[in-house]
């Protein structure tokens, strides 16, 4: 499925500290940004059909079947620097990227989420 860096794991857990919740880190993609696709990510506090959850050395990471193909194989990472901090994605997937780092495009999908059948 996915992989969540040392960083990325102990940034979600301090995300689930600070909001107090136990819930499954969320993520999904959307229609937008410069490449045609973006990343979400928030807490899961309610199932959503269609949506497995699996776990990641110890973080619950909660993925919408139909967005299994765009993420397939994708590292999440955290970094900071003098700018900031902010998750990383190194998706295998994406044959275009933006500078942003958030916005993707997939060689299947060029700027829509596609369902699995």
């Amino acid at each position: 499925m996915i992989v969540l860096t040392d960083a990325a794991i102990a940034r979600v857990k301090a995300l689930q500290a600070q909001r107090h919740t136990g819930a499954p880190l969320r993520v999904g993609v959307k229609d937008g940004g410069c490449s045609g696709l973006s990343y979400t990510m928030d807490f899961a506090e309610t199932a959503v059909e269609g949506e497995q959850t699996y776990d990641c050395n110890g973080v619950q990471v909660a993925i919408a079947d139909r967005f299994l193909p765009q993420l397939q194989g994708m590292e999440l990472d955290y970094t900071e620097d003098l700018m900031g901090g902010g998750f990383r994605f190194r998706n295998p997937n994406a044959v275009r990227s933006c500078s942003c780092g958030t916005s993707f495009a997939t060689p299947k999908v060029t700027g829509t989420p596609v369902a699995c059948s």
